[in-house]
């Protein structure tokens, strides 16, 4: 026997307490061990999932993201457009109403002209019928001997008053 070759002894003990550790191993490790290693794939596996449905949930949220914030610039514009349209419709309306009581002042002002225009028209004639009582007056006082001065007087007078 070499130190190569084992002996029948050497190698029948070395069987046995290979089946030995085998059994014993496979009495009370060999389970613990696959099912260590079964609860490892599994939390991998489920870890693994949970991945895949954070990623597509992520992908739904930055979707929606996406989606929320052109809404929200749709809505923005749509504001905006219609401030403006407001805008315009309110300065039109006060351009309008500023452009009414303007003509409505305007119009005033000429109906105002035109009361003193004839107040003191009538005023002016008043003070001229007065004037032209005393004018006549007083001429009637000093030509009222002369027949001939009268009558030329009165016709005098008839011939201006048809001209006006």
């Amino acid at each position: 026997m070499g130190i190569i070759e084992p002996g029948i002894g050497l190698l029948f003990w070395m069987t046995l307490t290979f089946a030995i550790l085998l059994f014993i191993l496979a009495k009370f490790a060999w389970k613990p061990i696959v099912n260590a290693v079964n609860d490892r794939e599994a939390s991998i596996v489920d870890a693994l999932n949970q991945a895949k449905l954070a990623k597509k949930e992520m992908e739904d949220l930055k979707s929606d993201n996406e989606r929320i914030i052109r809404e929200a610039k749709i809505e923005r514009d749509s504001i905006l457009k219609e401030a403006r349209e407001i805008k315009e419709r309110i300065v039109g309306e006060a351009k309008d109403v500023a452009k009414a009581e303007g003509d409505k002042m305007i119009e005033a002002a000429k109906q105002t002209i035109q009361t003193e225009k004839n107040a003191a028209m009538s005023e002016i004639r008043t003070q001229i019928g007065a004037l032209s009582v005393n004018i006549a007056e007083s001429i009637l006082q000093k030509n009222l001997e002369k027949t001939e001065a009268q009558d030329e007087l009165v016709q005098n007078y008839l011939n201006k008053s048809n001209l006006n």
